[in-house]
């Protein structure tokens, strides 16, 4: 009896120590954004990843050109803020092995004029402001063509530029600036391509305020980038499935109203 009394002393002893199962700790990891649109979405995935378990930190970049190279040295897990040309400019120019995972959202870009209604008003020798980055300024000219201002060298691909321009009737001057100073050249050219993105960050509505918008059959839908090594990590299938949820639709929906469409 004293034998059995003092075993059952020392199993009441140990049980305190038995801690009861909880819920594991969440992964973390890092997502480079674009501030604007980009960060806002991403933002509103978080609480849908926090509840399949994964801790999603937002890390917002004012310089698109840096999330990268920050994504292949790994100081950030993932990417969500370029379209596919963009990211295979940036592999082959710099030498990375980024690769996307999951198609996400378009941002249509379109065209703007402070000064006219219609591009069929733009004038001879009009000035015409588009971003200088190779495959902006690829996607603009097509959006040009599209719009019956220029055409372009037959069958030229995302790297258009303005030697591929073959026929301009209005003899339109096309000038190249950076992305994020089209918006601010508004007042001084006679039509700007802005990207989506820093449209909506200077008040402009990509719908009700644009002379031309790029084709809901666009190729420039934008994508969830990881360094090509953790592609088949479980934590990227989480990231791609909480981004492309319903929950982020509504958002994307509900907030843009149509000026931004989510891709699934």
């Amino acid at each position: 009896m004293r034998l059995t009394a003092g075993l059952a002393c020392v199993v009441s002893a140990l049980s305190l120590f038995v801690l009861p199962a909880g819920p594991s700790r969440a992964e973390t990891i890092r997502v480079g954004v674009t501030s604007g649109p980009h960060a806002q979405i991403v933002e509103a995935l978080v609480p849908v990843a926090k509840a399949k378990g994964l801790d999603v930190k937002v890390i917002e970049f004012s310089d698109g050109t840096m999330i990268d190279a920050a994504t292949d040295e790994g100081e950030l897990d993932a990417n969500a803020f370029q379209h596919t040309p963009y990211l295979d400019q940036q592999n082959h120019d710099r030498g990375l092995d980024i690769v996307s995972v999951a198609r996400t959202v378009l941002l249509p870009i379109a065209g703007y004029s402070r000064k006219y209604k219609s591009v069929t008003d733009l004038p001879k020798g009009a000035k015409i402001a588009i971003p200088n980055d190779p495959t902006n300024a690829g996607r603009s000219l097509k959006l040009l063509e599209a719009g019956g201002l220029l055409k372009l060298t037959p069958g030229v691909g995302f790297n258009a530029t303005v030697l591929d321009i073959v026929e301009n009737p209005k003899a339109v001057k096309v000038i190249e600036l950076e992305a994020t100073q089209v918006p601010r050249s508004l007042e001084d050219v006679d039509f700007a391509v802005i990207n989506t993105n820093f449209a909506i960050q200077v008040g402009l509505d990509p719908i009700k305020d644009s002379l031309l918008r790029e084709s809901e059959q666009s190729e420039y839908f934008c994508l969830i980038g990881v360094a090509r090594k953790n592609a088949g990590k479980p934590w990227v299938k989480t990231l791609v499935d909480s981004y492309r949820s319903p929950e982020v639709k509504t958002f994307v929906a509900s907030t843009f109203k149509g000026s931004i469409l989510p891709g699934w």
